[in-house]
C-alpha cells in the first residue's frame, strides 16, 4: 500500500468526484483511477460502488478504509506540527466556521490577538449558516464551529461561550419599550421584520409558533436575512424585529434603537464552540479555544443565526 493511494482514496471520498480528487492531488484522472483500482486489488475487496458514470458510493469496507485514511492523514498533519514545534516553529492550519454576524461582531478582537501571537498559523474563517457549520465540524473540514447550543448534536463536543437572550429590536421610544412585559397581543399588532421563511431561522419559527398557539394574527412587513439590514429599517420606524443579543455593554448606544426582552416567552440560549469528539488538538488550536473561552464575558454585540 502506498501513501499516494491512501491520499487519493481520501480525497475521492471527500470530494465525491474523480475529477476534483485528481485536481486536489495533482494527478491526472486516469492515474488516480488506476491508484484506486490498484488499492482494491491489493486489499482484495471493493471499496467503491460505481453508480452510473459519475456517482460513487462506499462499500462497508470502503467506509472502514475511509476512517483509516482519515486518521492516518490527520496523524500525518499532527506529525508535521510536532516537528515544527520541536524546531521552535508554531506552524499549521486552523479552520473556523461561523455565521456572518458572529464573525462580524464577536470574533475580530480574538482573531487579531491570535494572529499576532501565532503569525505562522494559517487561519481560515468560513462564513456559513449554523446548519452548514455543524456539517463542516462533523466532516472534519473545520476545527471549530460556532453555533447555537440547540443546533449542535450530541455526537459533537460543545463548549459554552456566550449567553444570548431573545429580544425585539425597536426604534427608540417605541410604545413597547414602556411596558414591563410586552404581551404577544401587543407585539402582533406591530409590523414585523423577520428572516425569510426559506432560511434556517430559529427566531421566526419560535415567534410564529407563539402567535399560532395563541390564535394571534400578525403582519410581516419585511423579510431580511441580515440583522444589520433589519436594524436599519427598525431604526427608520418601519417595524420591529426579533433577534438574539449578547448582553453587556450598551448595545445600541450610538443608534436610535432599543430592545424589549422576550425572556418571559422564550428561554435564553448559548452560543457554543463545537468540535468533534475524536479530535486531538494541537497546542496552537488549544490556544485559540482557550483564548475564546477566556473571553466569555459579554461584549455587548448582536448575535443571530
Amino acid at each position: 500500500m502506498e501513501w499516494q493511494q491512501v491520499n487519493a482514496f481520501y480525497h475521492l471520498v471527500k470530494l465525491g468526484s474523480f475529477t476534483r480528487a485528481a485536481e486536489a492531488t495533482y494527478r491526472t484522472q486516469s492515474a488516480l483511477t488506476q491508484q484506486i483500482k490498484s488499492l482494491e486489488r491489493e486489499l482484495d475487496c471493493e471499496l467503491l460502488e460505481r453508480i452510473g458514470k459519475r456517482k460513487i458510493a462506499l462499500t462497508p469496507m470502503g467506509e472502514r478504509f475511509f476512517k483509516f485514511s482519515e486518521t492516518l492523514l490527520q496523524e500525518y498533519d499532527r506529525l508535521i506540527v510536532d516537528v515544527g514545534e520541536h524546531k521552535g516553529l508554531t506552524k499549521g492550519r486552523l479552520r473556523i466556521a461561523a455565521p456572518f454576524t458572529t464573525l462580524y461582531h464577536l470574533l475580530p478582537e480574538i482573531v487579531k490577538q491570535y494572529t499576532e501571537q501565532f503569525p505562522r498559523v494559517e487561519l481560515s474563517l468560513l462564513d456559513r449558516t449554523q446548519r452548514e457549520v455543524v456539517g463542516l465540524v462533523k466532516s472534519g473540514d473545520v476545527d471549530f464551529g460556532i453555533a447555537v447550543e440547540g443546533m449542535i448534536p450530541r455526537d459533537l463536543n460543545k463548549h459554552i461561550w456566550k449567553k444570548i437572550e431573545p429580544v425585539l429590536l425597536t426604534q427608540t421610544g417605541h410604545p413597547l419599550t414602556k411596558i414591563h412585559r410586552a404581551s404577544l397581543e401587543k407585539i402582533s399588532q406591530c409590523p414585523l421584520i423577520l428572516p425569510p421563511k426559506s432560511m434556517e431561522s430559529f427566531q421566526r419559527n419560535k415567534l410564529e409558533d407563539l402567535f399560532h398557539r395563541h390564535g394571534l394574527k400578525y403582519f410581516v412587513i419585511m423579510e431580511s436575512s441580515n440583522i444589520e439590514l433589519s436594524s436599519l429599517y427598525v431604526e427608520m420606524g418601519v417595524g420591529v424585529s426579533f433577534a438574539s443579543i449578547v448582553k453587556g455593554l450598551p448595545v445600541f448606544k450610538k443608534r436610535k434603537l432599543d430592545y424589549v426582552s422576550l425572556n418571559h416567552y422564550i428561554r435564553s440560549e448559548h452560543v457554543c464552540i463545537a468540535t468533534r469528539k475524536d479530535k486531538r488538538m494541537t497546542a496552537y488550536q488549544e490556544a485559540f479555544l482557550n483564548m475564546m473561552l477566556l473571553k466569555r464575558q459579554p461584549i455587548g454585540k448582536l448575535w443571530t443565526s
